[in-house]
């Protein structure tokens, strides 16, 4: 099997024409297992979400800004577990390990758009509970349809231009063997191991973007539970501060696990040799995480719960 295009002089400073993907597990008698699960775990995961999407659609209690957001990041969730698992389940069937380089860029660019939406919907809904607790006079006004609209529209421009501007840096780079990414998905801190040429100002690059899409919206994200705390532990009634935790509960939950593994894969460029640590964080970033959050938000959520049975069932839950 050849991995090299025939160059001509100037012509194409790419050499490689497709990488290999390890994949999780090595051991042949290991595959059906992982397969098993990680389809188990795909299925759970895009019927959790639509169900919650749906869940929101259909019960009028719901249709609100913090549903609003909730039922954008659900599409999310469902478009980056398709984006990885779904190519890592055809490999394991085929026992082809082989990526084309076009189809790595491809899978590289949807997987940075849509965590980049992530991060900044995740922001929107810390905003949204600033409002809600902070500012409920002004609330309405602040966080009408069309300031959602303009959130979600924002949110995604600013992830399309993260997520070309990463693509278009990486294609600049020479890739001339070897060509073996030990991952079950291509992502930046693998190619930039593999690359032949210099990757330092890919990774300034990658550093300074990650700043402005992770580092501010944290900022803003503390910045606005700092002061929902302070106003909820206002509060005299033990019930109303019950309620306003259990809300921003199940947000800090999902923001914990989604830039705790996103700090972890991105901020250790300088290893040398990718670890079994990288596949397990890229497990929880792009399969576990997307699983649960729709167990996390409806857990102790009766609104949720109730709307959910009502998808499920066709009745309405018993008060």
């Amino acid at each position: 099997m050849s991995y090299y295009r025939g160059s001509l002089p100037g012509a194409n400073r790419t050499a490689v024409t497709e990488f290999i993907l390890l994949g999780l597990v090595e051991t042949p008698g290991l595959r059906p297992v992982v397969f098993v699960l990680f389809f188990f775990a795909y299925l759970v995961t895009i019927g959790g979400n639509l169900s919650i999407l749906a869940a929101i659609l259909v019960e009028p209690k719901l249709h609100t800004p913090m549903y609003f957001f909730l039922g954008n990041l659900s599409v999310l969730d469902v478009g980056c577990i398709t984006v990885t698992v779904p190519s890592m389940l055809s490999r394991l069937l085929s026992h082809k390990h082989t990526v084309l380089y076009g189809a790595c860029l491809t899978q590289l660019f949807f997987f940075h758009l849509l965590a980049g939406v992530d991060c900044f919907l995740l922001t929107a809904m810390a905003y949204d509970r600033f409002l809600a607790i902070c500012r409920p006079l002004t609330y309405s006004t602040c966080m009408s349809q069309t300031v959602q609209r303009i959130l979600v529209a924002v949110s995604w421009a600013c992830a399309f231009t993260n997520a070309l501007t990463h693509t278009v840096a990486i294609s600049t780079l020479n890739f001339c063997g070897p060509n073996v990414i030990n991952h079950f998905y291509s992502d930046l801190p693998q190619l930039f191991q593999l690359s032949c040429s210099s990757t330092q100002l890919n990774e300034l690059l990658l550093f300074g973007l990650g700043i402005l899409m992770a580092g501010a919206p944290v900022i803003l994200i503390v910045t606005s539970y700092v002061h929902v705390a302070a106003a909820v532990l206002r509060i005299r009634s033990a019930e109303g501060r019950k309620k306003a935790f259990s809300t921003c509960g199940s947000h800090l939950t999902v923001v914990g696990i989604f830039y705790g593994t996103g700090v972890f894969s991105y901020m250790r460029l300088g290893s040398v040799e990718p670890s079994d640590k990288d596949k397990g964080i890229g497990i929880l970033n792009t399969v576990v995480s997307p699983m649960l959050n729709p167990l996390i938000y409806s857990l102790r959520n009766p609104d949720v719960q109730g709307a959910l049975w009502k998808v499920l069932t066709g009745k309405r839950a018993l008060s």
